[in-house]
């Protein structure tokens, strides 16, 4: 995982965990805040692992009693051995697999940004998040001017607020930041809407940041 996308992830997942307005947090107070953030994963990435874990028991468990009742060991004497089978619909396999593996890929994820984020090598990702959150301390007011202005029939108080943190997060990188390509920030963006919010919300992300990059000169 490359550091910038672990900044962006820890990003989302402080304004995720803010109580209060944002502009209120100090430094130490993001340091103490990351610190639980890296918690949250570790412990939600051993949950999913064990899920995973899960899964691939209860599919090995499935191909035995499929093999099991299979006609051809049905047929068979009892005190014989299964002999293997031919496999049922390759859709139903991979649909199987494609779960476990969808559980396994966020597990490491999380522990990736985990081990990003508390490294000291790599404090360039917290450093990063931090400041995502800091200059959005000084112009929270203007982002969301801009995500209303381009949010036509929508209330911003109203949206949900995963989409909301993503477009903040996107809006300071385009805007105020401006040290990461055009394409990364909305690609990176699309990528946090599709793993943490609603099926809807790629396409209105999209929408609103297509409307920033082309009122800012930016493409």
């Amino acid at each position: 995982m490359q550091a910038r996308r672990a900044a962006r992830e820890l990003a989302f997942i402080l304004f995720s965990q803010f109580e209060k307005s944002v502009a209120k947090y100090s430094k130490e107070d993001l340091n103490d805040i990351i610190l639980k953030s890296v918690r949250v994963l570790t412990d939600s990435a051993n949950s999913d692992l064990k899920l995973s874990l899960g899964k691939l028991v209860d599919f090995k468990n499935k191909m035995v009693d499929y093999e099991a009742e299979h006609e051809i060991n049905l047929n068979r004497p009892m005190d014989a051995s299964n002999i293997p089978v031919p496999l049922p619909k390759t859709s139903d396999m991979i649909e199987r697999i494609d779960e476990i593996t969808d559980v396994a890929e966020k597990a490491l994820l999380a522990l990736e940004i985990a081990e990003f984020t508390t490294l000291d090598s790599q404090s360039d990702v917290k450093d990063y998040a931090i400041r995502i959150v800091e200059e959005f301390q000084s112009h929270g007011a203007e982002v969301d001017d801009v995500i209303k202005k381009h949010s036509k029939n929508w209330d911003i108080e109203r949206l949900v607020k995963m989409d909301k943190d993503i477009l903040r997060i996107a809006i300071i990188e385009l805007l105020y930041i401006q040290d990461a390509p055009m394409k990364v920030v909305v690609d990176e963006a699309l990528e946090l809407a599709k793993k943490y919010s609603t099926d809807d919300s790629y396409s209105f992300i999209n929408g609103i940041l297509a409307k920033v990059i082309a009122e800012n000169g930016l493409a």
